[in-house]
């Protein structure tokens, strides 16, 4: 969407805590811009898909609690992923909009056969509640008829996801500038350290010494704004110039896939730590 592209590059140009490396995303386009396979959505086998309206409603329901996973060492996206997989195949009503308005925290952990308390429960039982609500209010209860109301959009149908459910209203500000993301119903949440590894991203000490000594950085911070928002815009700027020097369309979501299975096969890749529902 323009006004998340827009928005990522207000705050790449006056960023103070993280840099974009030109040089770095040269050298990356020019080592990859032959050589980026089509990664597979479900390569790793961990999601639920019948090529039909349950496996919408099943990606509407990962996509609600796909967010901070690191307060949990134990806990990540297979485990949430799979999970849902395993709990929709034992019973496919699991995700029907009026059962998801009454999940309570101990059950959301039984339906993922977890041990103990998920991270921020009492949002993510919050964030499926509204989204059983809002389905069942405006679209007979099917994530389906949600995305068929989009006409085969990509970007109708995230500012409509936005629109009617407000924990994909992804919105910050910063620098008294109202900022844009939309992260979660978008783009995958490993950009961001992959392409510190990279050599794409540059922090600053303070910042740098943040993240490798595992603090949280808070949600809304400057800092998190400027990590979150070079990520989107480097991304963009890496699709650009591969389709510059080799006249290739990558779409952002095959740069999002590679950058995502790059990622998982570096052991020990630190990432920043921040609350939040959004990522």
């Amino acid at each position: 969407m323009d006004e998340v592209r827009s928005s990522a590059a207000w705050v790449a140009s006056r960023s103070s805590h993280v840099f974009i490396d030109s040089s770095g995303i040269e050298k990356v386009v020019e080592d990859t811009k032959d050589s980026i396979p089509k990664v597979e959505w479900n390569f790793e086998g961990i999601h639920y898909s019948d090529d039909g309206p349950l496996t919408v409603q099943y990606l509407l329901v990962l996509d609600a609690l796909n967010f901070c996973f690191w307060p949990d060492k134990d806990l990540n996206y297979d485990d949430l992923a799979s999970g849902l997989k395993l709990a929709l195949e034992k019973d496919k009503s699991v995700f029907d909009a009026d059962r998801l308005q009454k999940y309570t925290g101990p059950e959301l952990r039984a339906l993922l056969n977890w041990p103990r308390p998920l991270p921020l429960e009492d949002e993510r039982v919050r964030l499926l509640h509204e989204v059983g609500y809002e389905l069942e209010r405006s679209f007979d209860g099917k994530a389906a008829n949600l995305v068929e109301s989009c006409g085969k959009s990509a970007s109708k149908l995230v500012r409509t996801i936005a629109q009617h459910f407000s924990g994909f209203r992804d919105h910050s500000v910063y620098k008294g500038h109202q900022i844009f993301l939309y992260k979660r119903a978008q783009i995958f949440a490993a950009d961001l350290y992959v392409l510190r590894q990279l050599g794409v991203l540059r922090y600053s000490s303070l910042l740098a010494g943040l993240i490798e000594a595992e603090n949280e950085i808070k949600a809304g911070s400057e800092e998190e704004i400027e990590l979150r928002a070079c990520s989107v815009y480097a991304v963009e700027k890496m699709r650009e110039l591969i389709a510059e020097k080799s006249g290739k369309q990558v779409l952002s979501v095959d740069l999002d896939l590679w950058l995502w299975s790059y990622g998982i096969r570096i052991p020990g890749l630190q990432h920043h730590r921040t609350l939040s529902i959004y990522y």
